[in-house]
């Protein structure tokens, strides 16, 4: 019951930061008061979707009302969601399959290790679906030395984004990747936010991380996508990678992170140096 409500609070709280975010000359609708030119207000949201204002209002309240897929999919219509806050929403509402236990750290199986340290100049690493780091490879560490120094409990990647100081000062554009990374873990772990570790993860990052509390109230809802990434370590300089995630087939609650370094760069041969050492350990 808690778990439910917890959804029907973030579904709540999504649509309500949705709308106010939406820009009322996109719906020919004029300006409110003098200054106010953006967001709609809950009778037009109501209006365009084809639903009550008070059963809207409900919905935006996180009261125990069991919306229909097909009124989620003209509200997001109405609001104009991406896919993926669309998929978001539905799976908040219950029509996409939750994990049926709270989820717990892992350790990545011997298979799944051989694959990380298998990608040589490519920092790899794994993680459960909490964000736990279960596993990486040489190239990571080096990378990322904090990653077998931390605490197995501390080793979270979204608490590590936010409260690492070395995380930070590596990532020339720490404002932008940490809130994609926030986005894609609200996308994924939306309908199991009531379970207790993420309760717990969530609990620590707003009471330690200002940035993070900010952030997680613009309710931002992205899918992973493969992009660039640039690190400056501080015994090389300058990294830059492609990042790409894979699921293995026989483990999908396993996701396998691999930062491929980008052609025409001196990446691989400085991720080379920096894994050099270690080898002789």
């Amino acid at each position: 019951m808690g778990q439910d409500a917890d959804r029907r609070r973030e579904l709540g709280g999504f649509l309500r930061k949705r709308r106010e975010g939406l820009v009322r000359a996109d719906y020919e609708l004029p300006p409110v008061g003098r200054s106010r030119v953006t967001g709609l207000r809950r009778e037009e949201i109501a209006y365009h979707a084809g639903v009550s204002v008070t059963w809207y209002t409900w919905l935006e309240q996180g009261k125990d009302i069991n919306p229909s897929r097909q009124v989620l999919d003209s509200i997001a219509r109405t609001m104009r969601l991406s896919a993926a806050e669309h998929e978001y929403t539905l799976a908040l509402a219950g029509y996409a399959p939750s994990p049926p236990h709270d989820v717990t750290p892992v350790t990545a199986p011997p298979h799944i290790r051989r694959l990380l340290e298998a990608q040589d100049t490519s920092p790899a690493f794994a993680v459960s679906p909490d964000w736990m780091i279960a596993g990486w490879n040489r190239a990571y560490e080096a990378l990322y030395p904090n990653v077998a120094a931390v605490a197995p409990e501390e080793r979270n990647l979204l608490w590590l984004i936010y409260t690492d100081p070395y995380v930070r000062q590596m990532l020339p554009d720490w404002e932008t990747t940490s809130r994609h990374f926030l986005a894609e873990y609200r996308a994924e772990a939306g309908p199991s936010l009531g379970h207790s570790a993420h309760v717990a993860l969530l609990t620590r990052l707003l009471s330690a991380s200002p940035e993070f509390a900010a952030a997680w109230e613009e309710h931002q809802v992205e899918r992973f996508s493969s992009r660039e990434r640039h690190f400056r370590h501080p015994d090389v300089g300058d990294l830059a990678f492609e990042h790409h995630r894979l699921t293995p087939s026989d483990l999908p609650d396993i996701h396998v992170v691999v930062y491929v370094p980008l052609e025409g760069t001196e990446t691989e041969q400085k991720v080379r140096r920096l894994v050099r050492p270690m080898s002789r350990v």
